[in-house]
This record gives structure tokens, C-alpha cells and sequence, in this order.
């Protein structure tokens, strides 16, 4: 039987603490792509805790221009003069949105200078990177930007299953998939190329939004890999993964099937299956689509059309709301590093073709 217990409180912040008199965070954007124009700088805007101040990217005018209409952006800085500590009064925290080969020099920057970080996924390129920017920036505020942690539905998934609602976790399956090269219309952009994205790009991409989400929602690790990943088209063929499957081993027993592409129809859902129910969200993982959220158990199913919040606008009172508390967000370093563990495993598995141990 589904009670309204299990389908309560999908919109609630169970987690703020501070409101807008305590803040606002200063932010600095690192990389002014589409991402920080379309996505991050207008969520700061709209979140009650956090505000842009900076804008720092390649050139001055590049900077410059992602000042015009944002009236709390004072400083429009290059990377070189970020590194140089310019502007460091005039922001709090860093939010990194570079390629992901640079992610660390600018943690590490941002480190030296007392500021908060909030690094886009994946944490690094490589999992040796990963593990130097952890330790260069321990002492400091660091969350990796994982959206779904912060998603209502997800977090509801995971008080579900833990809860016991599917009963014993048997198989989650994670998919999501996008046409790149029709969003981004640029065959040498940096998710192509290795020497920017790390071990490839479906996988860096995509499929690290089911592999961490299972994670959150199994509130668990795997511990064991196995992968197959094929390129076939001309503008894929520097990376291995322009398809990717790859299936996650969990210490209880149970199994996660995952799929990634960027180069496939757009699709994402994640589902739990369970020994008693399952849960079913669709429209899971791309940022501002309509959410759904099916629930079964003895023989009720339960579907839940949901409001999409903005993913982007939570992560940021999110992060905001455990600096002005002085807590450690989670996921943390930590966390970002073990999703580097998992990943290079999956491009070894398969490499390989064989399971490969997730080394913790």
C-alpha cells in the first residue's frame, strides 16, 4: 500500500539552516561557457543565499561581456590575474566551471587564497589530479557539484529506500544520453578532446550522473566494475566512449546497469528496484525538464507528475548555506574522488573487457 507518507515533502529544503540575512556568499565564476552564462550565473541570481561578484575567464572582454545585465558583478578578471589574487576581496567563494584538465589549479588557487570552492563534476581529468587537488585544498571548503543531491525527488528516493519502501535493493538502472554535437555545434569543443575531458566523454559527462546518483541514493559504493564503450562516428574518434554501458557491483548485493552517449536521442531516467517496489523517476537527469516519479508496491502504482525546481538555484543555497554555518558539505572532496576511482575503472573494465576492482 502507498500511503501519502511516502509521496510527502518532495519540494522541502530538509537541509537549510541559514536564511538571507545570514549571507550573501560573493561568488566567482571560473569559465564563462554557455553552462555559467545560461545556467549558473542566473541561478545565483535567483537564490536567496549566494550572488556573482566575479567573472574571471580567458580574456578581459570575454569577462567583460558576462557583466553586462548582471548589476552585483563588479570585476571581470582574466584566469592569469585570478592566480595573481586579483578581485580576492571581492569574493567569498569559486565556482569552477573549466574544462575538467584545470579544475585543480584553479581549486588549488582559490585554496591558497581562503576562498570557498564549488567545482563542477567530475572533480578532475584524472584520478592522480583528483587526488592532488584534494590534499592541496584540505582545510578549505570544497563540494563537488553533483545537482542531484540537492534534486527533491532524489533526495525523497533516497529516505524511500532507506526507509525500506522497495524492500531490499536488487537492481538500479541509470541512463542519459543528449546529442552534443546538435547542442554544442563544435567538433573540436574540449568534451572531445582527451587532453581537456580526461579518460573520454560519455562516461566523464554522462554517465557520472547515474554512477553518483546510485551512490546517493544507495547511500553505498560499489565495489566492482564492468564496462563495453564503442566510437564509431568521425568526430568521436579521439574518445572510447561514444557509447558506454557499464554495470556497478555493490556490497549488499545489489547491481546498477548504467548507459551513456552523447550522441543518442535525448533520454535520462533512473529507477530502484527492490525485492517489495520500485521507484521510477523520469526525466531524471537534464537540468529544467518536468519531473515524474512512479512508485509501486503490493500491487499499487502511485505516479507523481512533480514541478521541476531549478537544480542550479538549490546547489547554490546549498553550498552557500553550509559556508555561512561553517559545516562540510556533502559530496565533498572525498566523494569527488572516489567518483574518480569508479570512473577510471569503468574506462579500464572496458579497455579490458573484464571486471575491474574499484580500488577505495
Amino acid at each position: 500500500m502507498i500511503t501519502a507518507d511516502d509521496v510527502d515533502g518532495l519540494a522541502a529544503r530538509d537541509w537549510q539552516q541559514a536564511d538571507a540575512e545570514d549571507g550573501p556568499v560573493r561568488v566567482a565564476m571560473i569559465g564563462i561557457g554557455w553552462w555559467t552564462r545560461d545556467r549558473a550565473i542566473p541561478a545565483a541570481e535567483a537564490s536567496e543565499l549566494c550572488e556573482t561578484t566575479v567573472a574571471v575567464s580567458s580574456s578581459i572582454e570575454k569577462a567583460a561581456d558576462a557583466v553586462e545585465g548582471h548589476p552585483t558583478i563588479d570585476e571581470a578578471i582574466t584566469y592569469e590575474e585570478f592566480h595573481e589574487g586579483a578581485a580576492s576581496e571581492a569574493y567569498d567563494a569559486v565556482y569552477i566551471a573549466t574544462p575538467n584538465t584545470v579544475h585543480p589549479q584553479y581549486a588549488e588557487t582559490a585554496a591558497e587564497l581562503g576562498k570557498a570552492i564549488l567545482c563542477e563534476k567530475p572533480m578532475a581529468d584524472r584520478t592522480d589530479r583528483a587526488a592532488e587537488m584534494l590534499e592541496a585544498t584540505q582545510g578549505t571548503t570544497l563540494m563537488i557539484a553533483y545537482r542531484m543531491h540537492t534534486e527533491p525527488i532524489v533526495r525523497r528516493m533516497r529516505e524511500l529506500v532507506q526507509q525500506g519502501f522497495v524492500g531490499e535493493v536488487v537492481e538500479i538502472r541509470g541512463r542519459m544520453s543528449q546529442r552534443l554535437l546538435e547542442m554544442i555545434p563544435d567538433p573540436d569543443q574540449w568534451r572531445l578532446d582527451p587532453d581537456l575531458s580526461g579518460y573520454g566523454a560519455s562516461v566523464m559527462d554522462l554517465g557520472i550522473y547515474p554512477l553518483n546518483t546510485a551512490r546517493f541514493v544507495l547511500d553505498s559504493d560499489p565495489e566492482r566494475v564492468q564496462a563495453s564503450m564503442y566510437s564509431v562516428s568521425e568526430n568521436f574518434a579521439a574518445v572510447p566512449d561514444e557509447r558506454a554501458s557499464f554495470l556497478l557491483d555493490f556490497p549488499n548485493g545489489a547491481v546498477a546497469s548504467c548507459a551513456a552517449s552523447q550522441n543518442a536521442f535525448k533520454d535520462d531516467r533512473f529507477v530502484v528496484i527492490g525485492t517489495e517496489g520500485s521507484l521510477r523517476m523520469r526525466n531524471a537527469f537534464h537540468s529544467g525538464d518536468g519531473r515524474e516519479l512512479v512508485l509501486e508496491r503490493d500491487g499499487a502504482r502511485t505516479t507523481l507528475d512533480v514541478e521541476p525546481v531549478d537544480q542550479m538555484v538549490e546547489e547554490f543555497d546549498y553550498f552557500a548555506d553550509r559556508v555561512l554555518r561553517g559545516e562540510t558539505p556533502h559530496p565533498d572532496g572525498e566523494h569527488g574522488l572516489f567518483d574518480m576511482r569508479a570512473l577510471e575503472a569503468i574506462y579500464a573494465a572496458a579497455e579490458r573487457d573484464e571486471p575491474v576492482p574499484i580500488d577505495a
